[in-house]
């Protein structure tokens, strides 16, 4: 599995332009072939600061996103924003379920 995290800083004034076409964007993203998911975060306290995260089936359904319109559309939004995004891929190798300790003891 690979996960993206898009970090994007609107301008104060462009913030609610930037949430609808980011709102769009991973709306459409979340039909797309390998798509496990896409999801857009603001933070509280700072209504100018977003977060999406997607997650792939793989490498090679995350290179097709990246080659879309959508994505160039993301790309292209890039005057709502007051800095650069940072964007960060990362590849899941394994994952593992955290059970509760019990009594004392950790069973994972």
């Amino acid at each position: 599995m690979i996960l993206t995290f898009v970090k994007l800083k609107a301008f104060a004034e462009k913030r609610k332009e930037l949430r609808q076409t980011l709102e769009s964007i991973a709306a459409q993203t979340r039909s797309e072939k390998g798509c496990l998911e896409s999801s857009l975060y603001q933070r509280a306290g700072d209504d100018a600061d977003f977060l999406l995260i997607g997650a792939w089936e793989s490498r090679e359904a995350l290179n097709d996103h990246l080659q879309s319109a959508r994505f160039s559309v993301l790309m292209g939004a890039k005057s709502l924003l007051s800095r650069p995004p940072e964007v960060e891929i990362h590849t899941v190798a394994a994952s593992a379920v955290l059970t509760p300790p019990n009594r004392g003891t950790f069973n994972g």
